[in-house]
C-alpha cells in the first residue's frame, strides 16, 4: 500500500527524486499518466495491468475516452541509480508542475502534485465533507 507526503523538487530537465519507500512498493519500472484533479497517477506494472484490464473490458463507445486520457501520454519509468526519474514535458505542463512538488501515497497508486495544487486541494476538503462519505462507509 502507497501512503505518506514526500515534498522533492523537479530540476529543469524534468528529472525527480521518486520517494525511496515509493520505489521499493513500485518497483524497478512503473507507469505515469495523467489523473484526474490535475495531478499525474503513478501506478505499478499490477495497476497498469488491472487499469489496462478495467477498460478494456468496456464496450469501446465508452472506453475510447478513457483509452485516450490514461494511455496517449503514458511513459514508462524506471529510476536511475539515485533514484530520479524523468517527467515528459507532456505530463508536466498537464499536471502544471514547476519547481516544487508532492508525492502523496494514494493506496493502490502514487501521485505527483504541484504543492501549491496539492495545498488547494486539501485546502478545499471540510470535516462535513469527508464526514458524510465515511458515513457511506459505515466507519
Amino acid at each position: 500500500m502507497l501512503i505518506g507526503e514526500y515534498q522533492h523538487n523537479i530540476d529543469p530537465k524534468g528529472r525527480v527524486i521518486v520517494p525511496s519507500k515509493f520505489r521499493e512498493d513500485l518497483g524497478d519500472c512503473f507507469y505515469i499518466t495523467k489523473g484526474l484533479d490535475g495531478c499525474l497517477f503513478v501506478l505499478s506494472p499490477e495497476g497498469w495491468n488491472n487499469l489496462q484490464g478495467k477498460i478494456s473490458s468496456m464496450p469501446l463507445s465508452k472506453a475510447r475516452g478513457l483509452q485516450r486520457f490514461f494511455f496517449a501520454g503514458a511513459v514508462e519509468a524506471v529510476p536511475d541509480k539515485q533514484g530520479r526519474i524523468l517527467i515528459p514535458q507532456s505530463l508536466r505542463t498537464y499536471a502544471g508542475l514547476t519547481k516544487n512538488i508532492t508525492f502523496i501515497g494514494a493506496s493502490s497508486r502514487a501521485e505527483i502534485w504541484d504543492s501549491a495544487k496539492w495545498s488547494a486541494f486539501n485546502a478545499s476538503l471540510t470535516q462535513e465533507s469527508i464526514a458524510e462519505v465515511m458515513d457511506e462507509l459505515d466507519f
